[in-house]
């Protein structure tokens, strides 16, 4: 059982990568081999949206002419039996970090010219994902600004991943360097072993 994070926060020890971190502890303690990608680290160029990945027809994603970590990303993934998507809410959507590596999963479509809209190349789910979003603004605003976790499920779902649980933490930035709360570390221990089971 191999369980892989995506994290798209620009704060290494802030209150989300905190949060990814006891999820994936939790994992390992049930048995899991956990890896946690830090999208800051690696070099993902923007999609031009030339559309060359999505035009041979197939399952297998379609392959991207840019030079970048993009497919050493994609591989570690496809290798992973469960996912934790993880971004902040930033102007009421998800980090540029995790827009950037969000609009090159266009791969996972076969969208040929002549084509109207594109087409999932596999709708296999053999997956599980949690997601993990923080706002500074308090979790109630999560029900009215829902583009950050709707958006972070059509990703797992991108993934080949089911959302079977969403960590939304409201109040993130009360001072520099935030703990998680007692209530939010039980949660995300908790979504850690249901990826692990």
């Amino acid at each position: 059982m191999k369980v892989t994070a995506i994290v798209g926060t620009y704060r290494k020890g802030g209150i989300t990568d905190t949060a990814v971190d006891e999820i994936l502890g939790s994992a390992r303690e049930a048995g899991a081999e956990t890896s946690k990608i830090y999208l800051l680290d690696k070099h993902i160029e923007f999609c031009t949206n030339c559309r060359a990945c999505t035009q041979k027809e197939g399952t297998r994603r379609g392959e991207c002419p840019i030079s970048d970590d993009m497919n050493g990303i994609l591989d570690e993934i496809e290798r992973s039996d469960s996912i934790v998507v993880a971004s902040p809410m930033n102007y009421y959507t998800v980090t540029a970090l995790m827009k950037k590596f969000i609009e090159r999963l266009i791969c996972f479509a076969y969208w040929p010219w002549e084509g109207h809209v594109p087409k999932m190349r596999s709708t296999l789910i053999n997956k599980r994902a949690v997601v993990v979003a923080s706002s500074a603004a308090p979790a109630l605003f999560a029900i009215f600004t829902p583009s950050t976790v709707s958006l972070l499920k059509i990703t797992a779902g991108n993934l080949g991943a089911k959302t079977i649980g969403t960590l939304f933490l409201g109040l993130a930035a009360q001072k520099p360097k935030q703990d998680l709360n007692p209530r939010h570390k039980k949660q995300a221990r908790l979504l850690g072993k249901k990826l692990a089971a």
